[in-house]
């Protein structure tokens, strides 16, 4: 802009010249507009001014702009060259939500990826790599923070690298190759190499068995959490840092001597894992870069393998004690084991076969023997036995011997190959098989021939078994029978004969029955016809193999023999009672009189009434004898029927064993004069005492001496010895008179039963019966032995001691005979009088055999001094 002064315009010259001069401040408005020119002129020489510098920057922009239009075209130029250098792809985003821009050399779409789906990376990267892409994308155009990645798309690798150009977004994706591409797989093996690593580590640190490595100073480099749990440290780092050794410096010595070798070690021994004294199995594998170990635990191996070697040294020792024979053969056939049962059923030598022969020659060797069965091709059999060792099931064979053995042998196949003998002998078997069978014949004609009827029922209710009898005995039909029929059917037709309901009811219930099985009995009755009754026992018993046994028995007959026995024993046993009665009415109102008659013949002889003449006196001695002998009896016969009543008491002392003698042998001295018997005492000095009843054992003595003399002939010997016989007194009589016949010996001790030979020995026969009565009673037995011709001996057996249960006496039992005794309370006796009074009358004439002893004597010196002190 040129700026013009204004004294060069050409409106302001006349104006100036027309005007006086005059003073700035005379005129305002010419003040004012010289004012306003000078302002113009201002404004206009400003406007000048600042349009030339303006176009002076203006020129100078423009030459910087060609300038940098230059360098541009240069850059473009290079960035052609850059971009066509190597496959790539520029991606901008202008605009924060513009499309973005893509530019691409058409190499980089060598991927088979269009240029606009290049941020499509799902398309064409890795699930990891295409989100890993997202995500940083989405943080460089949020917040502008830089990327730089390496991306698989393949097999190859991409640079992605996007940073903030211009203010605007950019994102470089290039195709890496040569060194970088060979380093770009060197790190995703690398990175595979430890994530793999990092696997393998976290598996190491779940297992239990320790795992450690170490470098090429044996320095522990890395150990797993087993290791350090069994160190005892607290992680891996104290294990390394502490070098904290599992194994002792031996086997690290070992081991170490076997790395350098190059050859793995590996041993067992022991080792402390966690304060525990464990076994453990070590392996040590040296490396390029070290070593590493592994330590399994195998205390429970060892444990199980000594226990497996327990067990089968038990298995051994058990198949040695079984009968059958084992050998077993490896896939080889050698034998690798046999029991004693195989040794000794072959007959083969020990040594021979701890040596291991094979199965062919074990029976090539029993050919020879001829311990194996007779066959005419024994090639084709003994390849049929071999065949077993590829077979896949067992087999059974039996062998028939020469020797007549039968041998069953079971070839089992193993399953790791090889078989498995087992050898039977069943010999014996089939023996007792022939046997059983015979015996079950035996059994069917033994049942076929009994009269009872047998029936058995199975666990069914079916009739498995019966007999003839059976069938003949509830009128079933043979073909009902044959045809099994159950348990319902049979007792329909059986009530027909016995309607017994209750009876067949419990024998169905002990067949089918629910609740337990249990044996029993029942009778039933009915009507085989009709005169006769029928009656038949059953008998119920079960049988282990749930069936039940049922016999039935027909005793009508013996029904009817006991019913009229009972019937006779009712009427004997009223007449028992009758006689008893009538014996103790008999007794007791017969000792009243007798006792008078007894008093008035003493007073008549001892002459208190007056004086008698001789024959006066004889009869009156025979009337006193005779009633005296007729008291003793009614003694006697009420001694019996106290016993028989249980109310004969024994009153129970200590008894001088040689002063009872004598009290005996005086009653009997009268009767030994008159008829010349020697009586024969053997007493020794020595001879105990015991307790007993003295008076009973007065009346045992004394009525087996007058047995002796009844017996005997005139000029004979008698004989009563005592003894000690073990736990017992014993007392002995013994005669040389006639003897007593064998069939007779069995009823000498019955009550009123006498064998005497004539009229002048018979009594009533009550003696030897009041013996054994006494005896028994006091515990004791009584034999007799004799021979005809030679003499009689009776034997007493007192228990030398009187039984604790019974105390100082004992009470016999009601019965009938002498033989039935038992022992009696203590009581006063007070049943009848006693029979110690003596009276000097003689008898006349022997006393009947066996009866009760007349009034004794008294004693003389001479028999006396027989008591022999030996």
């Amino acid at each position: 802009m040129i700026l013009t002064p204004l004294t060069a315009l050409p409106f302001a010259a006349p104006a100036l010249a027309a005007e006086p001069a005059m003073t700035p401040l005379a005129d305002p408005v010419r003040l004012a507009l010289v004012v306003l020119v000078a302002g113009l002129v201002l404004c206009l020489a400003i406007t000048a001014w600042f349009h030339r510098a303006m176009r002076n920057r203006w020129r100078e922009r423009m030459r910087a702009m060609e300038h940098a239009l230059r360098h541009a075209r240069l850059a473009n130029a290079q960035a052609d060259v850059f971009m066509a250098s190597e496959p790539q792809a520029l991606v901008s985003w202008p605009t924060p939500d513009g499309e973005p821009m893509v530019e691409s050399d058409g190499q980089f779409t060598a991927l088979n990826t269009p240029p606009g789906r290049i941020l499509a990376f799902g398309s064409w990267l890795g699930p990891a790599d295409a989100q890993a892409m997202d995500q940083a994308l989405a943080r460089l155009r949020d917040t502008g923070a830089p990327l730089s990645l390496t991306l698989r798309a393949g097999d190859r690798f991409i640079s992605a690298e996007g940073r903030i150009v211009a203010g605007a977004p950019s994102l470089r994706l290039r195709e890496i190759t040569g060194e970088r591409d060979a380093r770009a797989r060197l790190e995703d093996q690398l990175a595979a190499t430890e994530s793999e690593l990092g696997a393998v580590r976290d598996m190491l640190d779940e297992i239990p068995q320790p795992v450690w490595v170490r470098d090429r100073d044996e320095r522990l480099v890395w150990a797993n959490a087993a290791y350090v749990r069994a160190v005892e440290a607290t992680d891996v780092a104290a294990v390394t840092r502490d070098a904290l050794e599992l194994l002792d410096q031996t086997s690290r010595a070992e081991a170490r001597r076997q790395r350098a070798q190059g050859a793995p070690w590996q041993a067992r021994i022991p080792a402390v894992i966690a304060g525990d004294r464990r076994i453990m199995e070590i392996v040590e594998t040296p490396g390029v870069s070290g070593s590493a170990g592994i330590a399994t635990d195998v205390s429970e191996l060892a444990r199980l393998r000594d226990d497996f070697a327990r067990q089968t040294e038990a298995h051994a020792r058990t198949l040695d004690q079984l009968p059958t024979g084992v050998a077993i053969f490896d896939a080889s056939r050698k034998l690798i084991f046999h029991n004693a049962a195989y040794r000794l059923l072959w007959t083969l030598d020990q040594d021979w076969l701890e040596s291991g022969p094979s199965d062919g020659d074990i029976l090539e060797r029993l050919r020879v023997w001829r311990r194996l069965p007779e066959e005419a091709d024994f090639r084709e059999w003994k390849a049929r036995i071999l065949a077993s060792y590829t077979a896949v099931e067992s087999h059974e064979h039996w062998w028939h011997l020469p020797d007549g053995r039968t041998i069953r042998v079971v070839i089992n196949p193993n399953p790791q190959g090889g078989v498995t003998y087992l050898y039977d002998d069943v010999s014996e078997r089939f023996q007792l098989e022939s046997r059983y069978n015979g015996l079950l014949g035996v059994q069917g004609e033994t049942l076929d021939t009994l009269r009872e009827g047998v029936a058995v029922f199975g666990p069914d209710g079916r009739l498995r078994l019966s007999n003839p009898a059976f069938a003949s005995l509830w009128r079933i039909p043979r073909e009902v029978v044959s045809s099994e029929p159950h348990i319902d059917e049979v007792v329909s037709r059986a009530r027909r004969t016995a309607g017994d309901d209750a009876s067949w009811m419990m024998l169905r219930d002990a067949v089918v029955g629910l609740e337990d099985r249990a044996g029993g009995t029942c009778r039933m009755e009915g009507r085989a016809d009709a005169d006769s009754v029928l009656v038949v026992d059953c008998r119920i018993a079960p049988l282990p193999d749930g069936s039940t046994l049922i016999t039935f028995t027909n005793v009508s007959d013996s029904v009817r023999m006991e019913r009229a026995l009972t019937e006779r024993n009712e009427a004997l046993l009223k007449a028992s009672q009758l006689r008893d009665d009538f014996v103790h009415h008999v007794s007791y109102e017969l000792r009243s009189p007798l006792t008078n008659i007894i008093g008035f013949v003493e007073m008549l002889g001892n002459g208190m009434i007056g004086p008698l003449n001789d024959r006066q006196r004889e009869y009156a001695d025979h009337i006193l004898r005779s009633s005296t002998a007729l008291n003793a009896i009614i003694d006697d016969i009420l001694d019996l029927a106290t016993i028989d009543n249980g109310e004969l008491e024994l009153t129970r002392e200590p008894v001088d064993v040689r002063a009872t003698i004598a009290a005996a042998t005086r009653g009997v001295e009268d009767r030994l004069a008159e008829a010349a018997i020697t009586l024969h005492v053997e007493a020794p000095s020595a001879t105990p005492g015991f307790v007993a009843d003295g008076k009973r054992l007065r009346q045992v003595l004394f009525n087996l001496l007058s047995n002796a003399i009844s017996f005997s002939d005139r000029n004979r010997n008698i004989w009563l010895k005592v003894r000690e016989d073990g736990d017992a007194i014993r007392f002995d009589v013994m005669d040389e008179g006639h003897g007593i016949p064998a069939e007779v010996l069995d009823k000498v001790f019955e009550r009123f039963e006498s064998h005497a030979p004539d009229a002048r020995r018979r009594g009533v026969g009550l003696g030897l019966s009041m013996v054994r009565a006494f005896v028994e009673l006091h515990g004791g037995r009584v034999e007799i032995s004799s021979r005809p011709g030679v003499g009689t001996q009776v034997s007493c057996f007192f228990p030398a001691r009187a039984p604790e249960s019974q105390g100082a006496a004992s009470q016999g039992p009601a019965s009938q005979g002498p033989a039935n005794q038992a022992p009696a309370g203590q009581a006063p006796a007070s049943a009848r009088p006693a029979l110690e009074t003596p009276h000097g009358a003689r008898p006349s004439a022997p006393a009947p055999a066996g009866d009760a002893p007349p009034a004794p004597a008294p004693a003389t010196g001479e028999t006396l001094a027989k008591l022999s002190p030996d």
